[in-house]
């Protein structure tokens, strides 16, 4: 994986889209420190597809996510019913 400074991405961001296409993912830094990574397409494709479903998905979903077995003991207190008269 090549490695380019943000001021090289911003510079030569042609050069550094052609070498994404061309040898695949691409590190950018900023100050030396590991910021961003640019990939081709079909890898993002790839990625996505495989992420399904999204967070979004199951949160909207209907499906139960989990089962909840609440079990009650026996001695349960049960308020009286009030006196509606």
């Amino acid at each position: 994986m090549n490695s380019w400074s943000v001021q090289d991405a911003k510079a030569k961001f042609s050069e550094l889209l052609d070498c994404c296409t061309l040898e695949g993912t691409q590190l950018i830094t900023k100050r030396g420190v590991d910021t961003a990574v640019l990939i081709p397409i079909e890898e993002w494709k790839r990625l996505t597809a495989s992420a399904k479903p999204s967070l979004k998905d199951l949160l909207l979903t209907d499906e139960n996510r989990f089962e909840l077995d609440v079990q009650r003991s026996r001695q349960v207190k049960r308020r009286p019913l009030p006196d509606l008269d």
